[in-house]
């Protein structure tokens, strides 16, 4: 079967989808004498966290997700950003396509934590692939496996991380939290007259700072 080499060559927000997500532009290059009919990727992405230096402002937000600096030899291991599968017509050569991949904001996975501390630079990323090849052959198609060795090194700039964000939730951030917590934060708006759940937390963490916070009810 064909040897294929796989490469990101950009990668954009997309401003109109129905939740935010990145759009990678992926380039496949097969031996200039084949003809590939069809190919079936599952491709997933992983952030390498130790291919990158880190400000101290940035190391401080990190604590949250791999501890004090001082561990980070052991504790800082690769995070999962997705998995998505493509299905990529047929070419000769070369081709490029694009990869549309959702993303989440959600600041309780170690992954949302992670992307929130960064400040500048480029979030460093390996996709790696598999699949089904489909190849022209002597008697007809002929089908192989993508092998598993298949990856490319990418180099995502955090301004188009904060640019997709912006654009699906302008100056803000996503919280998961328990029904019962948010049932109690609702009563404690509607008895203390507090509009909105921003400002409510607001209030209560500056109580808390001065030891005054009461426990929510």
């Amino acid at each position: 079967m064909a040897e294929l080499s796989f490469a990101c060559v950009d990668v954009q927000a997309l401003p109109w989808a129905a939740g935010p997500t990145l759009r990678f532009r992926l380039r496949i290059t097969a031996p200039a004498d084949v003809r590939v009919h069809a190919l079936v990727l599952s491709c997933q992405l992983r952030i390498d966290p130790r291919a990158r230096t880190y400000a101290e402002s940035e190391a401080q937000g990190l604590d949250y997700v791999f501890g004090a600096p001082a561990r980070w030899a052991t504790s800082m291991q690769a995070l999962h950003f997705a998995t998505v599968g493509a299905t990529v017509p047929g070419f000769t050569g070369e081709t490029e396509f694009d990869l549309m991949v959702p993303c989440t904001y959600d600041l309780e996975p170690g992954l949302g934590k992670y992307l929130h501390a960064l400040a500048e630079g480029t979030v460093p990323m390996t996709f790696l692939f598999s699949g089904t090849l489909f190849e022209a052959g002597p008697g007809g198609v002929q089908v192989g496996r993508v092998p598993w060795d298949r990856e490319a090194a990418y180099a995502l700039p955090v301004a188009v991380w904060r640019e997709l964000m912006d654009l699906y939730f302008p100056d803000t951030a996503w919280l998961r939290l328990r029904r019962d917590t948010v049932d109690a934060l609702l009563r404690h708006q509607a008895r203390h007259a507090v509009p909105t759940a921003d400002e409510a937390l607001t209030a209560l963490l500056a109580a808390k700072e001065d030891g005054l916070c009461p426990t929510p009810r």
